[in-house]
């Protein structure tokens, strides 16, 4: 037997992994709906093994829906039917792809159901219902619209070999060989193009299963959606709970007596101006800024830029101080960072883009310790959102490598540039770069070799960048090419003071989700 996935495989076939039975059957009566969506997400994982799962796990899935969770007699009889129906989970038959797969297929008023075959054993049920607009189509149609439905679904087991569709629409034996009609059915016909098939009359009296699955009603689709999950939330729903301040307010809110429009309650958490609310008792908030600061997508930021990340989900009196006092005794950032002086001399500042990534600007770090295989890294900054690239390099790079790598990382994303800025650089005083870039009529602009201010903004990211690997690599100075992709995920989406966003608000114009961040009516699966 091999446990693979959450199932058990042995010769007889795959059956649902006895622990999962017994963590579904022992789930508690969900009292929010995190915990609902916990349940069926487990449940749904495994849905290929019950018959009618959708119909069955309907009333529960219309509470899901945004304000709509009430738990009823209905909602309490379908949860222990569902139950019921886990422990009762049959062995699926493993294929076998030197015996003839079989498609039992049926459309009804309301939906389509089917049954994956072998030798009479069944590997996989499914059923659909049908939308509104599907559901005025002509039974021919819909029996098409099961076919086409099916085998684009079990097409790992179909394509490439020849398989049998067995149906009770007995005008559907000839749908290769008669003339289509409409443009609809030529669309869904096409879709079997390329599999090889035969199609089998058989009576609706005798094709028992697939009839079922397609007249069960409300039947819904369910998918189990992951993510990852801070722990701390688990750890914060008990800290209010515990804190006599908030559970107070969590009481009025509960019961209506609390009038301030500023707090408000989301699956058991307390939220005040959209952002949840930490207990200043115990070590949680200390928890947070450690964890806001010293990770990779912290970056050993400074207050400010700490401050503004944690502030972005977290609420407690007293925050800000909270945060200086935590990175002015940060020992890490005090053993790499130099101190900030501002620079003397005169700026000679570039006019203000007009577009996203039309202007860039380009540098290079080089002489850094070869790390798997590479020994400098490329930095390509867009002049208006701040948004930057770092490409890592080896040694010697040329313009013709470099050329290629500007193009497979930064121009097929953004485009062309109109004007790029860049020091007196060996690379781009070679005619290679230069031609290439006048090919795509773009304007090449030198810094001025007397005053590099210039080019400013790629000497602050460089000098950003270096501050980064520094603080996780100072022991380990061969590992950098590892931090690259964290260094610049947390450079794009750290505050920016002169465009007062994150480079990403910018560029995508939305919010960046935090790894960590909290998923109104996510649900906790620890195994």
């Amino acid at each position: 037997v091999v446990e693979y996935l959450g199932h058990f495989i042995s010769h007889d076939g795959v059956k649902v992994d006895p622990r999962k039975i017994e963590a579904m059957v022992g789930w508690p009566k969900p009292t929010s709906l995190m915990q609902l969506r916990g349940f069926l997400g487990l449940t749904g994982y495994y849905r290929k093994f019950v018959k009618d799962y959708g119909t069955i796990a309907k009333p529960l899935t219309v509470i899901t829906k945004k304000g709509a969770f009430k738990w009823t007699e209905v909602s309490e009889k379908a949860f222990e039917e569902l139950k019921e129906a886990m422990t009762t989970t049959p062995v699926l038959a493993m294929p076998r792809f030197d015996v003839l797969f079989e498609i039992h297929s049926d459309a009804s008023d309301i939906g389509i159901g089917a049954v994956l075959v072998q030798e009479g054993r069944p590997l996989a049920y499914l059923n659909k219902a049908l939308g509104p607009a599907r559901i005025g189509l002509s039974v021919y149609v819909k029996e098409i619209l099961a076919v086409v439905k099916v085998v684009c679904v079990w097409r790992l087991y179909l394509l490439g070999r020849h398989f049998r569709i067995v149906t009770d629409q007995q005008p559907l034996k000839h749908l290769l060989e008669q003339r289509i009609m409409t443009p609809e059915q030529q669309k869904f016909v096409s879709k079997l193009m390329g599999f090889d098939f035969e199609i089998v009359y058989r009576p609706g009296r005798q094709n028992t299963v697939a009839n079922a699955l397609s007249r069960r009603e409300d039947v819904a689709e369910l998918d189990a959606v992951t993510g990852p999950m801070w722990a701390i939330w688990v750890e914060l729903q008990k800290a209010q709970d515990e804190d006599a301040h908030c559970r107070d307010v969590i009481e009025k809110l509960n019961v209506g007596h609390d009038e301030d429009e500023d707090l408000d309650m989301h699956d058991g958490l307390l939220f005040y101006h959209g952002r949840v609310v930490v207990p200043e008792a115990g070590s949680l908030c200390k928890d947070i800024i450690r964890h806001f600061h010293d990770s990779k997508f912290g970056g050993h930021s400074g207050v400010f830029w700490t401050w503004m990340r944690i502030a972005s989900t977290f609420y407690w009196p007293g925050l800000r101080g909270d945060v200086r006092d935590y990175v002015g005794r940060c020992e890490e950032c005090q053993r790499t960072k130099a101190d900030a002086h501002r620079p003397s001399g005169l700026l000679q500042p570039l006019p203000v883009p007009a577009r996203i990534w039309e202007d860039i600007t380009m540098d290079f770090i080089e002489g850094l310790p070869l790390s798997n295989g590479f020994s400098g890294v490329m930095v390509v900054v867009d002049r208006l959102t701040k948004y930057a690239h770092f490409l890592p390099l080896t040694h010697p790079y040329t313009a013709k490598s470099i050329s290629k790598l500007f193009v497979e990382y930064v121009m097929k994303l953004h485009g062309v540039p109109r004007s790029i800025v860049f020091d007196r650089d060996r690379i781009f005083m070679s005619s290679f770069w230069s031609d290439f870039f006048k090919l795509q009529g773009t304007e090449l602009s030198m810094s001025s070799a007397y005053h590099p201010q210039t080019d400013r903004q790629t000497e602050v990211t460089n000098r950003t960048l270096e501050q980064y690997l520094r603080c996780y690599v100072h022991q380990f100075p061969k590992r950098w090419e590892d931090h690259l992709p964290w260094a610049e995920y947390w450079y794009n989406t750290t505050y920016h003071s002169s465009t007062k966003a994150t480079p990403f608000e910018l560029v995508y114009g939305r919010k960046l989700p935090m790894i960590v961040s909290y998923s109104m009516g996510s649900a906790v699966n620890d195994e």
